[in-house]
């Protein structure tokens, strides 16, 4: 039943060869950050590699060294709704190396290329790369550096280096690109915190950025998502491997500005290397997540060619919950906790539709820990305690589970509102998105208001308890 994965390099070589590969360059290896951040009250979680340096990349000095590197655990809990497909997860592991003010492109570009073919030993034929392609209205050039970096790479191994330049990712699936090597792209190159060049705000950096990607030409192009396949083309033909920020710009009253420091921004998605060593486009058999697949089919009696879906979110979801009660976060209603009782529970819809008995949370989690005991130790020894948490939150939801289901079924013929997706939340504890996401599967009409008339009851919800608090009640 169980379907052989024999990785080229796992994922605990690849990120040892990394953190050495970079160490051996100069490069201070930091420790991971908490998924949870301590001094940031804007976001909920460590989304980067970068997010936990951002205030050294703002120009503070580094107390170690002005280069750095690092593999650090993300959580992107937007993406939670992508998971089950061949590539995309809510928790991973980002490789980053930064350059504060001492190296630049011309050192960069040359040693992440340097590690993707001689020590990965990628194809270099299967390659791609994109460059920023200017904005003439705040007077940035093209960024020519980077791409005459890129094709003297890449005619050193042979490959050639032809290049098309695009307005954004639909104009390039309309026209295509010829299938250049280097494609010139605009907004998408550019990084800042305020998203593009015209709405950051003054004093704030921002800079062109170089994205690699690596060619699955096993995996067809789905016209679905355009005429033409390119190198940002959701299609999973080109999957993203990593991307060079060039901090070398400030916002002005004016204009732009050169910053006195230019930094290097590096991030790479372990994961993605990993499947690539494979020569696989489903990130979900490398070693850091094969492993969970397997206990999947040995507890359910099901495979993973058959249940493709259920076993990748509830694996991903699972190891993102894991690591968030490793760093403290426990099940709730709000913030954090509001996420991780949404991915157990998540986890657990897929685990209905699989069969698999109680407790079978806690029958995951050492799997987890075992595949991390070696780098993240702090994973094992906190299995136990883990394991128990998690498991509460299983058993709670199951007990509520399939009233829920059965109240949903309920809205069949009438559709389901705001109205009833309170009801479901308050009563049975189903996060929203969750019935909304089960309804939809299950066709069952939602209401294009859905949003406003839950978040009304949710308002007269709170009012009422308040005035009970007030009466004493």
């Amino acid at each position: 039943m169980s379907v052989v994965c024999n990785p080229v390099m796992d994922v605990d070589a690849i990120r040892t060869a990394y953190l050495e590969f970079m160490a051996d360059r100069g490069h201070v290896v930091l420790p991971r950050a908490p998924l949870v951040p301590h001094d940031d009250p804007t976001t909920l979680f460590t989304g980067s590699g970068m997010q936990p340096l951002l205030p050294y990349l703002l120009g503070a000095p580094h107390p170690a060294c002005r280069r750095l590197t690092d593999s650090q655990t993300c959580l992107r809990a937007q993406d939670i709704e992508d998971v089950g497909d061949n590539r995309h997860t809510t928790f991973f592991e980002m490789l980053g190396n930064w350059s504060l003010g001492d190296y630049f492109k011309d050192v960069q570009l040359p040693q992440c290329w340097e590690f993707l073919t001689a020590v990965l030993g990628l194809d270099p034929a299967r390659i791609y790369v994109t460059c920023f392609s200017g904005d003439d209205e705040h007077g940035i050039p093209r960024d020519l550096e980077a791409a005459d970096i890129w094709t003297g790479l890449f005619r050193a191994a042979g490959v050639s280096a032809d290049r098309a330049e695009v307005d954004s990712e639909e104009h390039a699936s309309e026209v295509g690109t010829g299938g250049a090597r280097i494609v010139f792209y605009g907004k998408k190159n550019w990084w800042c915190r305020g998203g593009s060049a015209r709405s950051m705000p003054v004093g704030e950096p921002g800079g062109p950025d170089s994205e690699m990607f690596y060619l699955y030409p096993q995996v067809p192009h789905d016209p679905a998502y355009g005429r033409y396949c390119h190198q940002n083309c959701d299609c999973g033909r080109f999957v993203e491997l990593g991307n060079s920020v060039f901090l070398q710009y400030r916002r002005t009253a004016t204009g732009f500005e050169e910053l006195p420091q230019r930094n290097v921004d590096f991030g790479a998605g372990l994961a993605r290397l990993s499947a690539a060593t494979m020569d696989s486009p489903d990130i979900f058999r490398i070693s850091s997540l094969w492993p969970v697949v397997e206990r999947l089919q040995e507890l359910s009696g099901r495979s993973y060619d058959d249940d493709t879906e259920a076993m990748r979110v509830i694996a991903d979801h699972l190891r993102g919950a894991t690591f968030l009660a490793v760093d403290g976060v426990r099940p709730g209603n709000k913030a954090q906790g509001y996420v991780l009782r949404r991915l157990v529970r998540r986890a657990m819809r897929f685990a209905v539709d699989l069969g698999l008995s109680e407790d079978f949370v806690a029958e995951i989690v050492p799997t987890i820990a075992g595949i991390y005991e070696h780098h993240y130790p702090e994973v094992a020894e906190s299995a136990g305690e883990v394991a128990q948490v998690l498991a509460r939150e299983e058993r709670a939801f199951r007990r509520s589970l399939r009233k829920g289901i059965r109240q949903l079924e309920g809205y069949r013929r009438t559709g389901i509102t705001g109205k009833e997706l309170f009801t479901l939340y308050d009563t049975f504890g189903f996060p929203v998105e969750l019935s909304t996401e089960q309804a939809r599967r299950s066709g069952i009409a939602v209401s294009d208001l859905w949003s406003t008339e839950f978040d009304t009851e949710m308002a007269a919800q709170r009012a009422r308890s308040r005035r009970s608090t007030s009466l004493g009640v």
